[in-house]
């Protein structure tokens, strides 16, 4: 297995982000809210927005992209970040990509001076998450209905709290 690195995008990286998120729309539709046909649609502004929005991360195996993930901010919690839109792709699921790429968030998330990150799981989703309790996130009380498109059944969504001053060193100001 080669070495996983992951780096912050930037909007001159609009284009590998456009076919990164694309890919991942088309391979894991259930997963996210958006839609394959509607992105593909976008023009470069669309992009550079969206990456000026959030921190967009990108994992690479070989020099080839393996994943994706979002840092951004939660409008009613200045002290906390959310992780979104975390993907893998599928050849290199198991593989210490999603490790990689929530470290990486997680390192962001404190590096903005954040003391927690919250990632959204789905209830249904054992996989994500025991994955995200191993990484050492904690279920919270805070639930919503499930918002991916392909959800009409009223599965909700948990959110998962890791805090981030223990193992990234941000300590909560005094």
């Amino acid at each position: 297995m080669s070495d996983i690195t992951v780096r912050a995008l930037t909007e001159a990286d609009w284009e590998l982000f456009r076919s990164v998120r694309l890919r991942a729309l088309e391979e894991s539709p259930e997963a996210f809210v958006a839609q394959h046909a509607d992105e593909e649609q976008q023009p470069k502004e669309f992009w550079t927005e969206r990456i000026a929005r959030s921190q967009r991360l990108l994992a690479e195996a070989d020099g080839q992209p393996v994943g994706i993930a979002s840092v951004g901010s939660v409008e009613d919690q200045p002290d906390a970040a959310q992780l979104f839109g975390l993907w893998v792709e599928p050849s290199r699921r198991g593989s210490g990509v999603a490790t990689a790429l929530v470290r990486a968030g997680a390192e962001t998330a404190a590096a903005q001076g954040r003391h927690h990150l919250l990632y959204w799981v789905g209830t249904d989703n054992g996989r994500a998450v025991a994955f995200a309790s191993g990484f050492g996130f904690r279920p919270t009380a805070d639930r919503r209905p499930m918002r991916v498109v392909s959800e009409a059944d009223g599965e909700e969504e948990i959110a998962m709290d890791l805090p981030l001053a223990e193992r990234f060193g941000n300590a909560p100001r005094a």
